[in-house]
């Protein structure tokens, strides 16, 4: 096993259990609410935090990032079951993904983020992360709307 899998990876298990709180929260109608103006609604928020785990899931696979998936499943964005199932499943894929690295290929392979912006796995994943904290951020905003008590951890780390 790598050295990012024994020294980093169970931190960032962390950051997304955040993601796995929240759907513990949240009711297949909660998805549906929206803050208005040109915020989406909750649910297409939190499909796209999905589309956006499969752009870098895909780039540690082809070195190369593109944000052009979308996923087309019909529902998927109003069933608080689907989302878990599927966040569960693209968790399980991006450690499959991570822990197929070398420490040499870590250190090694670059990721063309376009734009002539090219970094190693180790800082993608990081930007991952920030994706993830931006998504909590957002969200943080819909559930202080709705009157949602927050976990402990969710406090902490988002506010």
């Amino acid at each position: 096993m790598n050295r990012l899998m024994t020294d980093y990876y169970p931190l960032f298990e962390l950051y997304q259990a955040l993601r796995s709180q929240l759907m513990a929260m949240l009711s297949d109608e909660d998805l549906s609410f929206q803050l208005g103006g040109e915020n989406l609604p909750l649910g297409l928020l939190c499909r796209e935090i999905g589309e956006i785990e499969v752009s870098y899931i895909r780039s540690f696979e082809s070195f190369s990032q593109d944000f052009t998936y979308r996923n087309e499943e019909a529902g998927l964005e109003g069933s608080v079951a689907r989302l878990t199932t599927w966040y569960e499943q693209l968790d399980s894929k991006l450690e499959t993904v991570m822990t197929g690295f070398t420490d040499e290929e870590l250190e090694n392979s670059h990721i063309d983020r376009g734009g002539n912006f090219i970094i190693s796995p180790r800082i993608q994943l990081e930007i991952y992360k920030e994706a993830l904290l931006i998504f909590y951020g957002k969200v943080s905003v819909y559930l202080k709307a709705m009157g949602k008590t927050l976990p402990e951890q969710w406090l902490a780390w988002i506010g």
